[in-house]
């Protein structure tokens, strides 16, 4: 074992780098974590994760072509296909095809998706408040400009 007292910065620097004490580590941490009790609280409607991210999609402009969805959630089509499948499937979803091309499919909300809108954005919020417990509001928002800012960098 290496000791401590004989580490020179360089490899102090490096070791922040191993797991666990990474950054994309605990990033990577962090999204689990939030992914479960996200999971968890959304198991009851019968929809996923990346369900509530497509009908947040619709919700803000419903009828969207699939490729404008995938587009926003930085998703391939192969995924997408699928969980609109399944969307489709359980009645949240409808596909049309577009009536000035038809190589374009687009996205509505059924009913049951709309209804929805109402139910599901408080179960997030909540999920985040529990995250965020004991961090100020402007620390979250700082929180948040340094994410966006990661996300530019590496997009």
């Amino acid at each position: 074992m290496v000791s401590t007292s004989n580490h020179s910065p360089a490899l102090d620097s490096w070791q922040q780098n191993l797991a666990p004490y990474n950054l994309g580590y605990r990033i990577k941490l962090v999204s689990q974590l939030l992914g479960r009790k996200f999971t968890e609280k959304l198991e009851p409607f019968g929809i996923t994760p990346f369900h509530w991210l497509v009908l947040c999609c619709l919700w803000q402009e419903d009828g969207l072509p699939t490729s404008s969805i995938g587009d926003k959630l930085k998703q391939v089509g192969g995924t997408l296909t699928g969980v609109l499948d399944r969307m489709e499937e359980r009645g949240l979803v409808r596909r049309e095809r577009d009536t000035h091309d038809r190589r374009i499919w687009r996205i509505w909300l059924t009913d049951a998706g709309k209804e929805l809108e109402v139910v599901l954005p408080p179960i997030a919020a909540a999920v985040r408040d529990e995250a965020m417990d004991g961090i100020c509001s402007a620390d979250r928002e700082l929180f948040s400009q340094i994410l966006n800012r990661a996300i530019a960098n590496l997009s």
